[in-house]
């Protein structure tokens, strides 16, 4: 049988860069090497690509903390608008060996956030996840709650700033709007990269000066007192929900380290202890989130459910975790889809994809 070619991008430029190698050591772990070659691509944080080893493409792989890519000789670069031939060594201008999917794995910005997605689709490479639209409208946290509002689903009460406005929010009328404590995050970064939960006047102004060094907008959010549940999606057209999960964090919030480095930061309850109905209520909302937000592949949908019984989103991640601590493959496996097969799935969603999109007609004409 012949195997399918899959490129595997990871790194990047973002602050998640770390995450986004534990991901892919993960993935290159998992996958089903009897059914698909793996050819690995590096982004430094400089932004280079680099052609890697599967044997020495990390450095420090089994610490969280000091995890690195190890840079290699070989650069790479991409070439858009051909149907061959996509990916090149810039030292000589070669071709590649020809790709037929890409699992690009980049967390955060320039990664999740379209711009890679809109790259790949002018190269003609089929890629897991969301395309542009989905992606950055998803990373856009400002911009999918203001959908998600139309669409009749609860997000929480909030605020957007932009940098040149960013002197004239005032606490007061922050606290009389949202009450506190209140959280304030860059608009585009996952991960809860530059998120502060605040309480009093100092803190807002220092939250508001770490938040705005990741972007130019910045979103202010009242708190949302309930159980951090989480629900996987996985489909294009017809998508599916997994069994929901609950973290259960060890610190006051469910922080950058506990999600990817503390494997004690939170303990994750899968399944989640919920009623029949709530579990139907929290599957059918995310599906119906995903469909809203343009979503294709798959997401990870984050709830907050209160004691009141109302269910509020949090955020949709199209470029969910894959390390060994991440949610998204986890509540894939309870729900009884294994890693490797998932990532099978995937693979297949993306050639799907991208086999109707070439149905689609490029020319008025005939």
């Amino acid at each position: 049988m012949k195997k399918t070619k899959v490129g595997i991008i990871f790194g990047g430029k973002s602050a998640e860069h770390e995450v986004s190698l534990q991901s892919a050591k993960n993935i290159v772990d998992a996958i089903d090497k009897e059914k698909y070659d793996v050819t690995l691509i590096g982004i430094d944080k400089e932004g280079k690509w680099h052609l890697n080893d599967q044997s020495s493409y990390l450095l420090n792989s089994e610490n969280p903390k000091l995890i690195a890519l190890n840079k290699s000789d070989d650069n790479v670069a991409i070439v858009p608008g051909s149907a061959t031939n996509q990916l090149i060594h810039v030292e000589n201008a070669v071709s590649l060996e020809q790709l037929d999917v890409i699992f690009p794995i980049v967390h955060g910005t320039l990664g999740e956030d379209g711009s890679l997605q809109g790259m790949l689709r002018m190269a003609n490479l089929p890629f897991v996840g969301p395309s542009v639209l989905g992606s950055s409208v998803c990373m856009d946290k400002d911009i999918a709650k203001r959908l998600l509002n139309a669409a009749g689903i609860k997000v929480a009460k909030g605020i957007t700033v932009k940098r040149p406005n960013k002197d004239k929010v005032n606490f007061e009328d922050a606290k009389e709007l949202l009450g506190t404590p209140m959280f304030i995050k860059p608009a585009n970064q996952g991960s809860s990269v530059g998120v502060s939960k605040v309480k009093n006047e100092e803190e807002f102004y220092a939250a508001l000066h770490a938040a705005f060094q990741y972007d130019h907008k910045v979103v202010i959010e009242e708190n949302i007192v309930g159980r951090e549940i989480e629900c996987a999606v996985l489909g294009n057209d017809d998508p599916i929900a997994s069994i929901p999960g609950e973290i259960l964090p060890n610190t006051e919030f469910y922080s950058y380290e506990s999600k990817y480095i503390d494997e004690k930061g939170a303990e994750l309850a899968i399944p989640a202890e919920l009623t029949e109905e709530q579990v139907r209520m929290v599957q059918t909302t995310a599906v119906e989130a995903f469909k809203a937000l343009e979503c294709e592949g798959l997401a990870r949908v984050d709830f907050f459910l209160t004691e009141n019984g109302e269910l509020y989103i949090n955020e949709i991640n199209t470029l969910p975790g894959f390390t060994k601590i991440s949610m998204y493959p986890k509540l894939w496996e309870i729900s009884g889809i294994p890693y490797s097969e998932l990532i099978s799935r995937l693979i297949d969603l993306a050639l799907e994809r991208s086999e109707n999109d070439a149905k689609l007609k490029n020319t008025v004409w005939e």
